[in-house]
């Protein structure tokens, strides 16, 4: 009988047993480098703040909301990309997502007004938001069951790549070009990205199980554990993303205006500050492969905050180097773990919808955190809004208790 196409993408990216396939590796690759655009992105915005505020003559507090809009249009794209993931592939629907979030990242470069600007903003923010989800799921479905954690990992280091290339380019290209410039410029690896995406097919856990999945999204609440796992989930995306925005989207401007350091030395400062982070997320990769995600996640929320506390009390340049890489490692390295979690708790059919819903709805609440950051900076400092951060991870480590230790499962 003949091979059907399905069958042939099957094998030839079926890996043998614990072991990574070539595909595997491309699979990582594809999603690494599209959620690497995500972070180059949304740094360059942080870095284009000031300018951005001085050349539309609007307050800190508005053109921080740029940020806020970005992390809600990805919502809705989160929502839209990871259902279409679920049933169409999640290749072809990543390939779709990056180029919207291009084109749209391009069109900001034109913008002549801050509400032009702000559209762009959220339109983009829909192609950033089917990133994470579709390409976590591709990322578990593509790598051995014992090595998931390290895969998610992988394509959580990505980001952290984005971001440590907008933190070194930023003050180069805005002292030449200005902050138009780099969103120019922004287009360029978002194409990138997508013909990477077109050699790569869809995973063999895809293919064998697409003929059965038409599964609702609300089997996200189908069952009491299930429901469980769900709420304590979305705790664990939105402080993950609260922390990260609170801090990432004001850190440039606090060293400029708080240290004098020029806005070349504030992106080396970050650079080093995301270089923790990028070995905090493979770290965690590794540990929760080896001793699980519960353990890994608890160690990592206790290390945020003490480490986000004693942060906010220093004031030496050395200390603060040191103490931003630490701080990242701890604060951003959870991310490595969110993507093999909810593969491990969530269906196929389910799977990239529910890793874009939860990951979203927490980017969602995390878009007031750079509004929140600012209003506290405004009254207290920028030293007591980082302080006041710390708390919240608090209540990240309470609603570790409703999610199940699932390392190593086969995925359903």
């Amino acid at each position: 009988m003949q091979e059907t196409e399905e069958e042939k993408v099957a094998s030839q990216t079926a890996e043998p047993s614990g072991k990574v396939s070539s595909y595997g590796r491309k699979a990582i690759f594809a999603s690494a480098s599209g959620y690497a655009m995500d972070g180059f992105d949304l740094l360059i915005l942080s870095f284009s703040i000031g300018a951005i505020a001085a050349d539309f003559g609007i307050s800190n507090t508005a053109a921080g909301s740029l940020t806020s809009l970005t992390l809600w249009g990805a919502v809705v794209g989160g929502i839209v990309f990871g259902i279409m993931a679920d049933r169409l592939g999640r290749v072809r629907v990543l390939t779709w997502s990056i180029m919207l979030f291009a084109v749209f990242t391009g069109l900001c470069a034109i913008a002549q007004d801050y509400s032009l600007l702000a559209t762009f903003r959220f339109i983009a923010g829909m192609g950033l938001g089917g990133e994470f989800g579709i390409g976590m799921a591709l990322a578990a479905e593509a790598w051995p069951s014992r090595l998931r954690a390290r895969a998610t990992a992988l394509v959580g280091v990505g980001w952290q790549f984005g971001v440590l290339v907008a933190a070194l380019l930023s003050p180069i290209v805005i002292g030449a070009w200005g902050w138009r410039g780099l969103f120019a410029i922004g287009v360029l690896p978002a194409l990138g990205a997508y013909l990477i995406r077109r050699r790569v097919p869809e995973p063999a856990h895809f293919v064998a199980r697409r003929t059965t999945l038409r599964e609702s999204w609300r089997w996200l609440v189908s069952d009491r554990v299930t429901s469980r796992a769900t709420i304590g989930i979305l705790v664990l995306c939105a402080v993950q993303n609260f922390g990260y925005y609170g801090i990432m989207t004001w850190l440039p401007s606090y060293l400029s205006k708080q240290f004098g350091y020029s806005l070349t030395k504030s992106g080396l400062w970050t650079a080093i500050t995301v270089v923790g982070m990028a070995c905090g997320i493979f770290v965690f990769g590794i540990l929760a492969d080896r001793i699980g995600r519960k353990p890994t996640f608890w160690l990592y929320q206790s290390g945020a905050i003490v480490s986000v506390l004693v942060y906010s009390t220093l004031s030496n340049s050395v200390t603060l180097l040191l103490g931003g890489a630490i701080m990242g490692f701890f604060v951003n390295g959870m991310l490595g773990g969110l993507g093999a979690l909810m593969a491990e708790v969530y269906r196929t059919g389910v799977r990239a919808s529910a890793e874009n819903i939860l990951f979203n709805l927490g980017r969602a609440i995390a878009g007031f955190a750079p509004v929140t950051v600012a209003f506290v900076s405004s009254q207290h400092g920028f030293r007591f809004a980082i302080a006041m951060l710390a708390s919240i991870y608090v209540l990240e480590m309470i609603a570790m208790f409703l999610i199940p230790e699932r390392k190593g499962v086969e995925l359903v």
